[in-house]
């Protein structure tokens, strides 16, 4: 591994050809200002972060446009109804993003004139805003030197040193590493910089070494380690879990509850369930008693701590209304409006499927 002396030594040529390469290849996408120009809004910064965290950037450039035109500015977030932006979210996946941008939002306005802090250790402070977010927006938006160190950065730092600790231990020495060769001048740059070659060239399988810009610098490349770093410790198996959600039909309508604010996929639109949830099964106990039938088929769904089937109980039998749980009757016909999370939608187009066969 090379020594933190050859580290400093080589940090100056590593952030100019790195930085070079960036001037000619970096993405073009709607959340960045060119290389070298003035800093992008900050507001679109913690936008797309929060919304990149655990997501990859395909999924994230149409959401990215719809919540940026629907609501331009943390005022304009900050006044929103909670429930439209839940729906917004809905298929984007890690709900508590979703919530913690409205609470973010809203502490921006009320405590800081509708302007995010310049710092990454005031911006830590902020709801949703961890360690790496805050590196991130400091080093983007209001050009802080701070060390910004995302998964593929991780892969880029851990293969130009050699670092063969395995992650998630390596963490503290890559992002010392990350720190030590990070530029003064254009860190937002460089830390996009090296975001885009953990995206492009320094890919996790097959890496195009001979046409990366930091070829010359990389230890593993010359020790033919590249394609066994970073090392990373033996994954823990998801636990299965089973459960059921129940579809109550009326009229063209559907019964939907707001989930707990807390918990998954917390205050989403669903169906009624049996309260599955990552330690336990559902316990098959419909919301009340009814002629329930069971809906051919099941939907498989994979959270990240663990893996869900779910089945379907429908009713359409005239029911006493006093006994659903707290909800709303939905248009068949606007369900897509609903916003539901991804699994719900799975089990909506089951139910309607299985509707269309009868």
């Amino acid at each position: 591994m090379a020594s933190v002396q050859q580290r400093d030594d080589f940090s100056g040529d590593i952030a100019s050809a790195l930085l070079g390469h960036y001037d000619r290849h970096a993405r073009d996408l709607p959340w960045r200002s060119p290389p070298g120009t003035p800093p992008p809004d900050p507001y679109r910064v913690w936008m797309s972060e929060i919304m990149l965290q655990q997501t990859t950037v395909a999924a994230v450039f149409s959401y990215f446009e719809k919540f940026t035109e629907r609501w331009p500015d943390f005022a304009a977030l900050a006044s929103a109804d909670d429930a439209d932006v839940m729906a917004a979210w809905a298929g984007l996946g890690y709900y508590s993003r979703a919530r913690n941008l409205i609470k973010c939002a809203r502490v921006v306005v009320a405590e800081y004139g509708g302007e995010l802090p310049e710092t990454s250790v005031e911006l830590a402070k902020l709801p949703g805003i961890g360690a790496y977010t805050a590196a991130a927006i400091a080093a983007i938006a209001f050009g802080e030197r701070v060390p910004v160190v995302d998964a593929n950065v991780e892969r880029v730092t851990a293969r130009l040193f050699a670092i063969e600790t395995p992650l998630p231990a390596a963490k503290p020495e890559i992002r010392a590493a990350v720190d030590a060769i990070t530029p003064a001048e254009r860190p937002g740059d460089f830390a996009q910089a090296m975001m885009d070659l953990g995206a492009s060239l320094c890919s996790v399988r097959n890496p195009q070494c001979l046409i990366c810009p930091l070829q010359m610098h990389c230890t593993a490349q010359t020790a033919g380690l590249t394609e066994t770093l970073p090392r990373k410790a033996a994954k823990k198996a998801k636990p299965d879990r089973t459960g059921t959600a129940f579809w109550i039909e009326r009229e063209g309508h559907v019964w939907l509850i707001r989930r707990s604010d807390r918990g998954m996929l917390g205050g989403m639109r669903s169906l009624p369930d049996d309260g599955w949830n990552a330690r336990t099964d559902g316990d098959s106990q419909p919301p009340f008693a009814a002629n329930w039938n069971a809906v051919p088929g099941e939907v498989a769904h994979v959270f990240t701590h663990f893996r869900l089937t779910l089945r379907l109980a429908a009713t359409a039998a005239p029911i006493d209304e006093s006994s659903l749980p707290p909800g709303e009757w939905w248009p068949l016909k606007s369900l897509d409006s609903a916003g539901l999370p991804t699994l719900f939608s799975k089990a909506a187009k089951l139910a309607i499927r299985a509707r269309q066969k009868i």
